[in-house]
């Protein structure tokens, strides 16, 4: 790595960090598609699978998913400024209404496919909406 000897210098390699964490960062993008296509099974499977036990089996598989996406994102050498703080408000908006799903989904509306529909496309707006935003973020 060459010496930084001034302050253009400086502006320099921070624009190269940034494009760079930019050009690197549609993995995240790619992941939230998928996650949120993956809600499209999962919810529903789970709402509709036989009584808590599988509602828990998925939510243990949902939040294992979202453990082993963030242990990833805090390995990566480079990252956009606000990452941490968008990827938390993203999942924890996903958490909220996936735990709102199954909870009225187990205990009112048990065995009702059109409530697990709907439930796995309000599972799946947040993480489309963090792919479509961070998708215009990298470019």
């Amino acid at each position: 790595m060459r010496e930084i000897t001034g302050p253009v210098d400086a502006l320099g390699r921070a624009a190269a960090v940034e494009k760079a964490a930019r050009l690197r960062s549609g993995w995240y993008a790619r992941y939230l598609w998928v996650y949120a296509a993956g809600q499209l099974v999962l919810v529903p499977t789970a709402l509709l699978g036989h009584g808590p036990v599988a509602a828990l089996l998925f939510t243990l598989v949902n939040g294992g998913l979202v453990t082993g996406l963030s242990v990833y994102a805090a390995r990566q050498r480079v990252v956009r400024r606000g990452f941490g703080a968008r990827h938390g408000v993203l999942i924890g908006a996903w958490a909220v209404l996936y735990t709102a799903a199954v909870f009225v989904g187990t205990s009112a509306f048990e065995d009702s496919r059109v409530f697990a529909a709907v439930a796995a496309a309000v599972c799946a707006l947040p993480l489309a909406v963090g792919a479509w935003l961070e998708t215009r973020r990298s470019s």
